[in-house]
C-alpha cells in the first residue's frame, strides 16, 4: 500500500494559502500547548500511594519463577466444588522454582477458584511468591507467564500488518509503539498520581495524535487537516463525555477494580476518570475517520479541480456518511464485547428494562458508547469542511478537462 504512491510526481493542487498558515498556525499553538501540557502534568510520586496500612509489613517476598511439575486434586478433606461454584475449584499444583535462592526446589501451591480452572498443564510457567510466616515457607499462586503466547500473537500481528500495508504497515506500527509509551510512559502514572483525568486525557491524546497521524501518513496538509478534525471531534467528545456523566449521575465506582482503586487514593475524581476514559477509547476510530475524510477530499479535488468549495464538502459528505454508517457499529460493538460478561450477568437478573439500563455499569456503557459516537459522527462534518477549506478554489472547467483528473499524493502541500 505505502509503495503505491511513490510513482510519478505530486500534482500541484494549488493549496488554500490562508487555509494553509491557519492551519499551520493552529498545528503549531497545538505542539506547544501539549509540551507544556506535558510537563505541568508530569506525574509526581505520592508517598500515600506507597505506604503500606496499619498494621501492615513492610517487607514484601520476592516474585520468583517457576513451573508447574505435576498438578493432583486437592486432598478429600477440602470443599472441592460441592456446588459446580467456580469459587470452590481447587487443585495442588507441584512447581519447581526456577529463579531466586530457593530455584531448583519443588514446592506445592494451591490452585483456589480461578486459577484452578484456569487450564494450566505441566510444564506451564508461573509466578509464585512465599507468603509463610516464622520462617516457614509456603508458596502462593501470583500469576500465569503468558508472555510466550502473547508475543506470539504480537509477532504475527506485526507480521501481517506489514505484509499487507508495506512500509505504511511500518510506520503505523511505529506510531503504535510512541502512542503506547505515552499512554503507559505518561498517561497512566500521571492518572495515578492525582493529576487532573480529563486534563491528562486531552494533553496526551493530542501528543498520541501527532505520532499515530504524522507517523502513519507523513507530514501534509492533508495530514494536518486530519489533526485539525481529530482536535476539534476530541474536544467535543470531551465535553459531551462530561455532560453524559453529569447528567446520568454516574460515579465511576461501578466495578471491583475502581473501588479498589477508591481504596488507594482519596485524590481520584472518579467521574473525571470516567470522562478520561470515554476520551480515549474514541481517540483511535477518530483518527480512522478523519484520515480517511480528508484523504477523499484530497482525491476529489484531484480528480475534480472545476468543483467549487461547497461541491467538494458535498461530495465529501456523502463518502462520510457511508463511513459514519458502517463505523457507529464498531463503536457499539467494541464496547459491547468488551463489557460482555458484566452485560450477561446484569441481564440474568430479571429486572425491568427501564431499570436495567438504569443501573450504573449499563449507563456507563451508553454514556461511553454513546459520546464516542457523537464525536465520531461530528468529526466527520468537521474534518471534511477543514479540508475543504484547505486545497485550493475551483479552476476553470476547460482547464481541468484539458488536463485531465490528478491523483493527490500523501505528501501534497
Amino acid at each position: 500500500m505505502g509503495a503505491g504512491h511513490s510513482h510519478g510526481p505530486a500534482p500541484d493542487l494549488d493549496l488554500s494559502r490562508a487555509a494553509r498558515l491557519g492551519s499551520i498556525g493552529l498545528l503549531v499553538a497545538v505542539a506547544i500547548a501539549t509540551v507544556i501540557g506535558v510537563i505541568l502534568l508530569w506525574p509526581t510520586a505520592r508517598p500515600e500511594l506507597h505506604q503500606a496500612g496499619a498494621g501492615a509489613t513492610q517487607s514484601v517476598a520476592p516474585v520468583v519463577k517457576g513451573r508447574v511439575v505435576e498438578l493432583q486434586p486437592c486432598p478429600d478433606g477440602f470443599d472441592t466444588e460441592p456446588s459446580g461454584s467456580i469459587h470452590h475449584a481447587c487443585q495442588v499444583a507441584t512447581v519447581e522454582l526456577t529463579s531466586g535462592a530457593a530455584a531448583g526446589d519443588t514446592v506445592p501451591v494451591e490452585l483456589i477458584g480461578v486459577s484452578a480452572v484456569s487450564g494450566l498443564v505441566p510444564g506451564d510457567p508461573v509466578h509464585v511468591t512465599d507468603v509463610g510466616e516464622g520462617g516457614t515457607p509456603y508458596y502462593a499462586l501470583v500469576t500465569i507467564d503468558r508472555l510466550l503466547p502473547l508475543g506470539l500473537f504480537t509477532l504475527a500481528f506485526i507480521a501481517v500488518v506489514i505484509a499487507v500495508a508495506g512500509w505504511k504497515g511500518v510506520r503505523g506500527l511505529l506510531g503504535l509503539g510512541v502512542s503506547g509509551a505515552i499512554f503507559f510512559g505518561f498517561m497512566l502514572p500521571a492518572l495515578a498520581t492525582g493529576r487532573p483525568a480529563v486534563a491528562v486525557a486531552l494533553v496526551g491524546g493530542s501528543a498520541i495524535m501527532f505520532a499515530v497521524l504524522y507517523l502513519a501518513h507523513g507530514i501534509s496538509m492533508r495530514t494536518t487537516s486530519a489533526f485539525v478534525g481529530t482536535l476539534v471531534s476530541l474536544l467535543a467528545t470531551a465535553g459531551l463525555g462530561a455532560l453524559g456523566v453529569w447528567a446520568a449521575r454516574l460515579s465511576g465506582l461501578s466495578t471491583d477494580e475502581t473501588i479498589a482503586l477508591a481504596g488507594q487514593s482519596e485524590g481520584l475524581s472518579f467521574t473525571a476518570l470516567l470522562t478520561c476514559s470515554l476520551i480515549i477509547a474514541g481517540l483511535g476510530v477518530l483518527n480512522d475517520t478523519t484520515i480517511t475524510q480528508s484523504s477523499a477530499v484530497w482525491e476529489l479535488r484531484a480528480a475534480g479541480p472545476h468543483l467549487s468549495r461547497w461541491e467538494l464538502f458535498t461530495a465529501g459528505m456523502r463518502i462520510g456518511r457511508d463511513h459514519i454508517a458502517s463505523t457507529i457499529y464498531t463503536i457499539v460493538f467494541a464496547y459491547a464485547g468488551a463489557a460482555l460478561s458484566t452485560l450477561v450477568l446484569l441481564s440474568l437478573y430479571s429486572q425491568p428494562l427501564d431499570l436495567l439500563l438504569s443501573t450504573e455499569p449499563f449507563a456507563e456503557e451508553i454514556v461511553r458508547t454513546l459520546g464516542s459516537g457523537i464525536g465520531l459522527v461530528l468529526s466527520v462534518p468537521l474534518t471534511t469542511g477543514v479540508a475543504a477549506l484547505t486545497v485550493g478554489g475551483a479552476v476553470a472547467a476547460t482547464a481541468s478537462r484539458a488536463a485531465g483528473p490528478r491523483r493527490a499524493m500523501p505528501h501534497d502541500h
